[in-house]
């Protein structure tokens, strides 16, 4: 952390219009800073070299925001489109482990995969237990997507460690308010939209130096190059030797709007972060009466097979999801006490 570590009241002020948005595991909210450069964007002339520095600038705010050097990640568009590469380069007859219900983009890439490929899937809270020296890549959401439930990181790891089988870790529904550390794990995936407020179509992998050497880049292209302007045609351009081999040609546009974000959160105070989201999740949980999580998230999900709250919660203005028969919310840094209120209300009435 910096010593000018932005506090979430710097953050939320960076948010406006938030009110009863309650969303953002589904889509985040633009700040300020993103909607004044996508629009100064769409005003000026296409610079793709000006394109390519700011994608290198993403490259690297987020590699300091999950602790790792820029030159171990790569970035692309989509979460499988990442995760297709890891899936190519397992061996005949791999076996996958995986959380159930987890999400599809994560286990998708893997069930066809071919070649003998098995994907076995077990309840997160028996994941750490669940590997063995049968298993070679254990996958899963640091959060899930469907209930908000944050895995034991640590105990998943370090029993892949103890049974040689290499991990892959989904950021998605935590970079942005949980502290994540890219160290921990082989690979770790994460798509931005979400809690780091980023447009859609930019996505991270950040991979250990012994993983990616193992991994062949099957989406290469000229921006895989070493040198991107000379990888532009013919078949005998020198790939990057860093993870930017794995490199799928950004979206442009995406990644103007996405710097500022990814800036913002990665110069942020991360534990006051988790504190805030978290901290508002636990008061809305009890003024209704809803149990605690075994670990605190700011994603609170209930039964609601009929869709009667989430309906409750639109008709009061106020974006919500509903996911496997629940009702979902998550709150954010741009999310106050006000929203809290505001959906107990809505629930209540």
């Amino acid at each position: 952390m910096h010593a000018t570590a932005l506090s979430p009241d710097d953050l939320h002020a960076e948010f406006a219009g938030a009110e009863g948005y309650l969303a953002a595991c589904s889509t985040g909210l633009p700040s300020r800073a993103t909607r004044a450069a996508i629009i100064a964007d769409l005003d000026a002339r296409p610079d793709l070299h000006h394109y390519a520095a700011v994608a290198e600038r993403c490259r690297a705010h987020f590699a300091r925001l999950v602790s790792t050097a820029p030159e171990r990640v790569a970035l692309g568009s989509q979460t499988s489109v990442m995760v297709g590469i890891l899936a190519a380069s397992l061996p005949e007859g791999a076996t996958v482990l995986c959380p159930e219900g987890e999400f599809s983009s994560l286990v998708l890439p893997f069930v066809h995969a071919g070649r003998g490929i098995r994907v076995r899937a077990v309840p997160l809270a028996d994941l750490a237990e669940a590997v063995d020296a049968a298993v070679d890549l254990v996958a899963f959401s640091i959060v899930q997507s469907a209930t908000g439930e944050v895995a034991d990181a640590a105990a998943i790891a370090a029993s892949s460690r103890r049974h040689g089988a290499r991990t892959l870790c989904d950021a998605t529904q935590a970079a942005g308010w949980l502290p994540v550390d890219a160290s921990m794990f082989d690979a770790l995936v994460c798509h931005t939209y979400k809690w780091l407020c980023t447009p859609r179509g930019l996505t991270f992998l950040a991979l250990d130096d012994e993983y990616a050497a193992a991994l062949a880049p099957i989406h290469a292209g000229w921006y895989a190059g070493e040198d991107p302007w000379a990888a532009c045609y013919g078949a005998d351009a020198s790939l990057a030797a860093s993870a930017r081999r794995f490199d799928v040609s950004p979206a442009w546009q995406a990644t103007v709007g996405a710097e500022p974000a990814l800036a913002l959160f990665a110069d942020a105070d991360a534990s006051a972060l988790h504190a805030r989201v978290t901290g508002l999740a636990r008061v809305f949980r009890e003024k209704l009466g809803l149990p605690e999580p075994l670990r605190p998230t700011p994603i609170v999900t209930w039964p609601d097979p009929a869709g009667a709250d989430l309906s409750r919660l639109t008709a009061a203005g106020i974006v919500a999801s509903g996911r496997r028969g629940n009702a979902r919310l998550a709150f954010h840094v741009f999310n106050d006490d006000g929203d809290v209120d505001l959906a107990v209300r809505a629930l209540r009435a």
